[in-house]
């Protein structure tokens, strides 16, 4: 087997192209070419460094690594870090990180779009998994658990699995490859163990979360209805068909009480006008409804999409439209709407700690990600 010393240029050229995000620019577009390397190497530098610190600092050999696709509102931050506290009580012997998958949330975080609750601005910077994967990988961790924080296996979940893929196959360029012995023993270790979304599968996650949900809400079914929203794929990014686990988990729901709704801000045919025909198919028309928002954590949707009041937030030529919030729509449609919040606002499911939980059980029960490692020097 004959080592490959240096990528090919294409590769390169491949990597210099492509779109860069940083958590702390907002001028990518103007960048050289330089510049945007520059900018990639700090940021692995960054990462490696703390993590390097955190080891050596705690002495301990195994990492979790939470994936979200991230947030910018600090009641999520929070949320983000009782998840951690959580995962730390739970795997006592590994060092907790997290990362977020989505560009737009790093750079917002980063810059501090939003405020806490007492007016004011938060800052916090977080990093794509492939930065703290390396990070991990070069302070050569032993047992990696890599855990999906997405709901369903969609969209998002797909990014996961490709970030943890090229981690394995160092599908890093230039100084920051890492060292490929040590990814061999991972896989030949099975040491790299990956943990699937909430609710991964129809058999046992459908049915223990609409378990833990009915014994949050069954308070407020038996008063009227209670609607959950989640996010959803649409048609062309519904990727292994996962839209389908929301129809299931409101099966699941309605086996407790038929006053339970699932519905989604991009799965078609189950926006909040579906729900509410399926709600005066079943005769509920008027009343209560609850709404609660079926995402990991409380962020834009919940606040606006779902929970959004006023003028801005209701378009009486259009009240189908995504620009119309749940609330607005079901109070416009004869309903008595309610967001019941903590404090200033919604939550998401990692604030529950029964749905936090079913993670955790995903992450003790995580498997070897199998065919994830291929050598970097490949046969000739």
């Amino acid at each position: 087997m004959k080592k490959i010393k240096t990528f090919m240029l294409a590769a390169v050229a491949m990597a210099l192209t492509a779109p860069v995000f940083t958590a702390c620019s907002s001028d990518d577009d103007n960048k050289t070419k330089t510049e945007v390397v520059e900018s990639i190497v700090s940021e692995f530098s960054v990462n490696d460094k703390k993590v390097a610190e955190q080891k050596a600092k705690s002495g301990k050999k195994e990492a979790v690594l939470l994936i979200a696709f991230g947030s910018t509102w600090n009641n999520a931050f929070l949320a983000f870090d009782k998840t951690i506290e959580a995962y730390e009580k739970e795997f006592p012997n590994a060092d907790v990180y997290i990362s977020f998958s989505s560009d737009i949330c790093i750079n917002r975080a980063s810059i501090g779009e939003n405020v806490d609750d007492n007016g004011n601005i938060v800052r916090r910077d977080y990093y794509e998994p492939r930065y703290l994967l390396h990070a991990i990988g070069a302070a050569k961790y032993s047992k990696i658990y890599v855990q999906s924080l997405q709901v369903i296996p969609g969209e998002e979940f797909a990014a996961v699995v490709a970030a943890v893929k090229k981690f394995m196959n160092n599908g890093y360029i230039g100084d920051a490859h890492l060292d490929d012995a040590y990814l061999a023993k991972l896989s030949e270790d099975e040491a790299i163990r990956f943990g699937m979304p909430l609710l991964n599968s129809v058999d046992e996650d459908v049915p223990a979360v609409a378990k833990e949900l009915n014994a949050l809400y069954k308070n407020e079914a038996a008063q009227g209805a209670v609607a959950f929203m989640g996010h959803g794929n649409p048609d062309s990014y519904d990727t292994f068909k996962a839209n389908v686990r929301y129809t299931q988990l409101e099966n699941a729901l309605q086996a407790y009480s038929t006053s339970y709704f699932v519905g989604t801000v991009d799965m078609p045919e189950n926006y909040k006008q579906d729900v509410l025909a399926r709600m005066q198919k079943k005769g509920i028309n008027n009343g209560k409804i609850f709404l609660h928002a079926l995402m990991s954590i409380a962020g834009d949707h919940a606040h606006n999409d779902m929970a959004g009041e006023g003028e801005d937030y209701w378009k009486p030529m259009a009240p189908e439209s995504e620009d119309v919030s749940w609330f607005e729509f079901f109070s416009h449609m004869g309903y008595d709407a309610n967001v019941p919040k903590t404090g200033l606002h919604p939550l998401g499911l990692l604030e529950l700690e029964g749905v936090r939980n079913i993670w955790i059980k995903h992450t003790k029960e995580a498997e070897f990600l199998e065919d994830a490692y291929h050598s970097m020097y490949p046969e000739e």
